[in-house]
């Protein structure tokens, strides 16, 4: 309290004027609690009861550390210390710093009011009296600043402590822990579960950029491996999201139940080692599911193809592209010359040479077998 330690080494204050002040004390500290009830809105409720008999004990001794320092008897600290923790408080019972900064006024000048009419009474001179409204508005803006700090120290500290409890939430999402542990820890955060979330895969550099234009319930962890970050958009509207996302190196996963979001972002993490060129896995879900078990996949291209590594590389890469075209088309020659860009008589000729190397080139189950083969190209 520098500045109204200041102001008080300024002033003389005699031990009649002290006493007069002292005597008057408990009705000032009524009158400003009243005046706060009447003028701010905030506390109309909030100073009654075991509440009212705190803030009126708060009053009556910041004036009377106000009247120590007055006197030179104090150095303001046990009262900057209280502004501190009653700043800290206001945060606890939900009132914003304003509602407190208007109080300080409604009492400054009402103390004021009070403590000048006990003191020119008393004979303090004329030139005492400007002094000490000087030291009566100095201590209540350091008491004011001091407040301040304990509140935004506070919110500092329950935004720190929500953000960790979010990224525990958002970390057990992706663990795919059980549904109770799940609730718990969104319980904790202060989240509200929504019906179904949506992950989304993005450089770690993008995910907070990106986050500010999405829904403010959205999940965020940008710390992943490999430079990752995810999203956990919940109850998405897909194409509006896929818009948000234009500009981002963005994966977008499938919307699941918000329990099972685990799912949502093994997939979008799947198609991000799958392909860079994949945004949305929706559009992608045959190259997923055949890519889901790579060894199975594999195994089942030997041994569906195997009649065509009897052939040279060449040969057995054009037989294959032209056994794809066939069945993606159903057979439908025209179609499938226009797709390989070669004349109609050449896919006859091919498909001669397919048959003679499958000749169960009929069998639903071998047509099956063939389409999941050649489903994706060969890496």
């Amino acid at each position: 309290m520098s500045h109204a330690i200041q102001r008080a080494s300024e002033l003389a204050l005699d031990e009649t004027t002290v006493t007069a002040l002292r005597a008057a004390l408990r009705t000032t500290a009524d009158e400003v609690v009243e005046a706060i009830i009447d003028e701010v809105p905030s506390y109309a409720n909030a100073l009654s009861g075991r509440m009212g008999v705190t803030i009126r004990r708060a009053v009556r001794t910041a004036l009377g550390n106000y009247l120590d320092l007055a006197s030179g008897n104090a150095t303001g600290g046990d009262a900057g210390d209280a502004a501190y923790e009653l700043g800290r408080g206001e945060v606890r019972d939900g009132r914003s710093m304003d509602a407190l900064l208007s109080a300080y006024r409604v009492g400054a000048r009402v103390a004021w009011r009070c403590l000048a009419a006990g003191a020119v009474p008393a004979g303090l001179p004329a030139a005492e009296v400007a002094k000490f409204a000087e030291l009566t508005f100095a201590y209540i803006d350091e008491l004011s600043a001091a407040s301040a700090a304990g509140h935004a120290d506070e919110l500092a500290a329950r935004g720190r402590d929500h953000e960790r409890h979010l990224e525990h939430l958002a970390r057990d999402l992706l663990a795919g822990a059980s549904p109770d542990v799940l609730l718990a820890s969104a319980q904790r955060a202060g989240w509200q579960p929504p019906v179904s979330l949506t992950a989304v895969l993005l450089p770690a550099a993008q995910t907070r950029p990106a986050y500010r234009a999405l829904d403010p319930s959205t999940l965020v962890l940008d710390d992943l491996p490999d430079a990752t970050g995810v999203l956990l958009v919940p109850d998405a509207d897909r194409s509006h999201l896929l818009r948000q996302l234009t500009d981002r190196t963005a994966v977008v996963g499938p919307a699941r139940p918000w329990t099972r979001a685990s799912a949502s972002y093994a997939r979008a993490a799947r198609a991000r080692l799958l392909s860079s060129d994949i945004r949305d896995t929706e559009d992608h879900l045959p190259e997923l599911v055949l890519s889901a078990d790579a060894d199975a996949f594999a195994d089942l291209r030997a041994r569906a193809l195997a009649p065509l590594r009897t052939l040279p590389v060449a040969t057995a890469r054009r037989l294959e592209e032209t056994l794809r075209a066939w069945l993606l088309h159903q057979g439908r020659r025209d179609e499938v010359a226009a797709a390989l860009f070669v004349h109609p008589q050449t896919v006859r000729y091919r498909m001669s040479q397919l048959r003679e190397l499958f000749p169960d080139l009929a069998s639903p189950h071998r047509v099956l077998e063939l389409t999941l083969a050649v489903g994706l190209r060969a890496s």
